[in-house]
């Protein structure tokens, strides 16, 4: 399974138009691990390694030995030394959306919004990713209640337990995401709850048997904007009945899924179905509405679907139609592993923080009270019976015995 990766190659680009650095560990992805200067993760069927300097992207490619990659588009631009089967320079292209201009988008935003004007010269660069949809969905399911270290964790064992094997680069196996099908196993709940999943572990068995088995084939990527092709693939056919896609009908549709709620589907609608103007709503989000646009404290911990709605539809008045893209920075911004600009280390981002264990130990405790407490009435009704039923056979006995006399 194992093959030495491609040349590099490279793909002028900017760190004003993309800096990897801040854009793979900024809470989008979550299976891209850093190695030095280097970025490797698996990425459609194939494992990609990414460097970058002020002028350009570098990157290298891993197929699977029995791989055969044709390329996508007959006649397309092919770097100096590629291989003519390799269609990875035009897959990120689509990964990262590059025929976007980034600084065009910035301008616009800065010019909209005195608050993005200030905020945004430390943050350049910040693209949303064009992931696949069945991959968004499932880490964002991972995401509740979650931080993105733990998220990053899940992730990874989804792959090295259910995905399959594309290789090994420096000795280091590499899984791709697995499929719904691969997920619908009747072992697989209680395995991902063995491995630390808790009560995520349902929502992701049920929404792949849905996937799999209630939904018709292609059915999340009909939901994808057409604006916005997953890269490397065509969109699927459309039935003649089917009605035009479109970001609130997206929404509306994720929400029937198990584990998705307001925010969930909208990082799905944004980084996995291309919808540009979806807003997700969390914890740090809420803060910025609160500090910079002057929205009032609530006394609740979680945010109900209307006040979700509420602030989504306030940015993407103010920003427009590319509203979460503008929202990802401010995001960012807010993390405190960001506080000092891009540089700072991920690791500073990704620990655990007091707050998230304390939740994650009290679900976690909830879970198990709620399981004993149901085991313990079930054997109080076993020992009720029991001594019903002797009960019964004492009366019984007793009746004959009488009757004998």
């Amino acid at each position: 399974m194992s093959r030495s990766m491609s040349k590099w190659q490279k793909l002028p680009v900017s760190l004003k138009e993309l800096c990897i650095d801040t854009t793979l560990r900024c809470g989008q992805s979550f299976r891209w691990r850093k190695y030095d200067d280097e970025w490797r993760c698996t990425l459609h069927g194939r494992i990609v390694s990414l460097k970058q300097d002020a002028e350009f992207l570098y990157y290298k490619s891993i197929f699977p030995d029995k791989a055969t990659i044709a390329f996508k588009e007959e006649g397309a631009a092919v770097s100096e030394g590629c291989d003519a089967t390799d269609d990875t320079e035009a897959l990120l292209r689509g990964y990262f959306r590059l025929q976007l201009d980034l600084g065009q988008l910035y301008e616009q935003w800065s010019r909209d919004d005195a608050n993005f004007r200030k905020k945004a010269p430390r943050f350049s660069g910040i693209r949303i990713l064009n992931q696949d949809a069945w991959e968004a969905l499932i880490c964002f399911i991972c995401s509740s209640n979650n931080n993105i270290s733990r998220i990053s964790q899940m992730a990874h064992k989804l792959c090295v337990h259910y995905g399959p094997l594309l290789g090994t680069v420096d000795g280091e196996a590499f899984h791709d995401f697995p499929s719904p099908a691969a997920l619908t196993v009747p072992s697989v709940e209680a395995h991902l709850r063995h491995l630390g999943f808790g009560y995520r572990a349902k929502y992701i068995v049920q929404t792949a048997k849905t996937l799999s088995m209630d939904r018709p084939e292609g059915w999340l990527e009909q939901l994808r904007n057409p604006a916005c092709p997953p890269p490397g693939r065509d969109l699927p056919k459309a039935q003649e009945d089917d009605r035009a896609p479109s970001y609130k009908m997206a929404h509306e549709q994720l929400l029937l899924l198990s584990g998705v709620g307001p925010k969930v589907a909208d990082c799905v609608a944004l980084m996995g179905l291309g919808w540009g103007e979806a807003v997700p709503v969390d914890t740090h989000v809420w803060q910025i509405a609160v500090r910079d646009y002057k929205f009032k404290k609530i006394a609740s911990k979680t945010f109900s679907k209307a006040v979700h709605d509420m602030v989504g539809d306030h940015f993407r008045s103010l920003w427009g139609p590319y509203a979460g893209w503008a929202q990802s920075v401010l995001f960012t911004a807010n993390l405190k592993a960001f506080s000092d600009g891009p540089a700072a280390q991920g690791s500073e981002r990704d620990k655990v923080t007091k707050a998230v264990v304390k939740i994650e130990s009290q679900e976690e405790e909830e879970e198990q009270t709620a399981r004993d407490i149901a085991n313990k009435r079930k054997r109080k009704r076993v020992v009720k019976v029991e001594e019903d039923m002797k009960a019964t056979v004492v009366m019984e006995t007793q009746r004959q015995s009488k009757r004998r006399r």
